[in-house]
């Protein structure tokens, strides 16, 4: 199958009309976006949106042999603006097939909200997934067939889970060719929009592109070992956890452990909590090193600044006169053998650090002494990681790639 994206962008396009954000002002020329569409072999239409027929004329592509147009928003999406010449636009009901006089099946995939997801199987065998904004299929369990997707049209960074159930159910693959679609301004367009497309193991393209499915397109490899720093509030743990968005299961490894009596610290596990996926598992520990060196899914540990005060707490390390004894030594062995178990882990990992090199230097010997370590671990694990970055008031930067 063909397939010719005249539009990746959000029903309301993008820029968003009036909108004065600064993702919407850089949304200009080629980076700019209409409300997704998909043509299909040039026979059928999925999703009618306003200017249709133009960007499909950018595309090289005429409507005149479209023989049937499928709807995927809810009732209440964006307005359908039908050419002449075009048959009328429909829905499929959720769960039936529809064959196509152009050789094509189309059958309706149920969704966990408002709209119509569709599975085509073109003449040539090859099959595609489509989903409407927001959306994901309301159950995979047997839904796919017997082997991947060849290519896959989601709101991948809307909803990353789903792509993930996908993965774990097996209808995404990795050759399948994952492009996001129906893209808004919560993503900066550019170098930000690769990345966080390359993270959930998909890619974005430009309107007017057209693909083959089954065709494949090699992906950036996704780092092994990523260490994000950033001080406080600055996203450092929102974009750790943007990396793993797109994996099946991940183990979330917490070092801040329990505070009893404490309501404030409290709320802010619960905040973690509530944004990270279900399928997510928490282990409260700082004994990271069994973790690593075990195999399993991805991890992300954070952070490396709480399970450093629970090693100077083992080693005594506050208190001046055991730090000039055998402390230094001890806390110094400790993170040592954590360094090693990053170099050699074989897991993907996602470790999250604070960054306190660049503040007021701390009034006691002790504060003074918990920055230096935490910079020495800092930079001994970035040296065992492919990626780094520092994350400064909710940007990314990137240090090592």
């Amino acid at each position: 199958m063909e397939l010719t994206l005249l539009g990746t962008g959000t029903p309301e396009g993008l820029p968003r009309p009036g909108c004065p954000c600064a993702a919407c002002a850089v949304s200009v020329g080629t980076r700019s976006r209409a409300a997704t569409a998909v043509l299909v072999d040039g026979a059928l239409l999925l999703d009618l949106t306003p200017g249709a027929v133009l960007a499909g004329a950018r595309a090289g592509h005429s409507l005149a042999g479209v023989r049937q147009v499928l709807l995927t928003h809810p009732h209440d999406g964006p307005a359908v603006e039908l050419p002449p010449g075009l048959p009328a636009a429909g829905r499929v009901p959720d769960g039936r097939e529809l064959s196509v006089i152009s050789g094509h099946r189309v059958r309706a995939v149920p969704m966990d909200s408002p709209g119509t997801g569709y599975e085509v199987t073109g003449p040539d065998g090859s099959r595609l997934l489509y989903l409407p904004p927001g959306g994901a299929p309301a159950g995979t369990n047997g839904m796919f067939g017997q082997r991947p997707y060849d290519t896959v049209l989601a709101d991948v960074l809307g909803r990353p889970e789903a792509l993930a159930r996908l993965r774990a159910s097996g209808a995404v693959g990795p050759t399948t060719d994952v492009i996001a679609v129906h893209l808004d301004h919560d993503t900066p367009p550019g170098r930000e929009l690769e990345r966080r497309c390359a993270a959930a193991g998909a890619r974005a393209v430009p309107d007017g592109t057209t693909v083959t499915a089954g065709e494949y397109h090699a992906l950036p490899d996704l780092p092994r070992r990523t260490l994000v720093l950033g001080g406080a509030r600055s996203g450092k743990s929102y974009e750790a956890e943007l990396r793993l968005g797109g994996f099946p299961e991940v183990v979330y490894v917490a070092t801040g452990g329990t505070r009893e009596g404490d309501s404030e610290w409290a709320a802010r596990v619960g905040l973690h909590r509530e944004r990270r996926p279900a399928t997510w598992r928490t282990v409260e520990t700082c004994d990271l090193v069994p973790l690593l060196v075990e195999g399993g899914p991805p991890l992300l540990i954070d952070c490396l600044a709480l399970w450093l005060t629970d090693a100077m707490d083992r080693a005594g390390a506050w208190d001046d006169a055991v730090w000039a004894g055998d402390g230094q030594k001890r806390l110094r062995e400790r993170m040592a053998e954590l360094v090693a178990a990053v170099r050699s882990t074989r897991r993907t990992v996602v470790l999250v650090s604070n960054e306190v090199g660049s503040g007021v230097v701390p009034a006691t010997a002790s504060g003074r002494r918990f920055r230096d370590e935490l910079g020495r671990l800092n930079a001994n694990v970035a040296g065992e990681c492919e990626h780094v970055l520092l994350v400064v008031a909710g940007q990314a930067v990137v240090l090592k790639d």
